[in-house]
């Protein structure tokens, strides 16, 4: 994900690196230990927040599952319902690779700013849900709310579940 993200944003844009919070990959430090690899990457959240938890970041731009998942937040895991800390561990990705580290939904919510950008009509139902209001616990990016504002960027086919209202 890292590399797409580059590729497609963060290497045509002037955003100083030290604002770009980058995870170590599964197969980079820590790898093999998910819960350490967690809490170091929370860690550098915390040492570039000024004394708070995670920082608060100007936006985090998501993508969204067929079945409304986030980041690596996916629908009744332990990791959607994590509400306290800001990375968990998540050693049964039902993708893979099944061992991985993610923000929470409580770092989501610490974005000034959350962008979904959804595209394909095997997304619709998730989308109309989470739109909806439905809880995060079924549909987590339903829990992707910023403090500032959210905005769903969906094309046609996603957004074909919307009511026309």
């Amino acid at each position: 994900n890292e590399v797409q993200a580059s590729k497609a944003l963060l290497d045509h844009v002037d955003v100083h690196p030290d604002h770009v919070f980058r995870m170590a990959a599964s197969d980079g430090p820590h790898g093999s230990d998910p819960e350490v690899a967690a809490a170091t990457y929370a860690q550098i959240l915390g040492s570039r927040s000024g004394g708070e938890h995670t920082p608060e970041f100007d936006i985090h731009l998501l993508g969204m599952g067929g079945e409304g998942h986030i980041n690596s937040l996916f629908p009744h895991t332990d990791a959607v319902r994590e509400q306290h800390r800001y990375v968990v561990a998540v050693e049964d990705s039902p993708k893979p690779p099944p061992v991985r580290i993610t923000l929470t939904l409580p770092a989501v919510r610490r974005a000034q700013h959350v962008w979904l950008l959804v595209s394909g009509a095997n997304k619709a139902e998730a989308v109309a849900a989470a739109v909806g209001g439905a809880d995060s616990d079924d549909v987590p990016s339903a829990g992707a709310v910023g403090s500032e504002s959210t905005v769903w960027f969906l094309d046609t086919a996603a957004a074909s579940g919307l009511d026309k209202q």
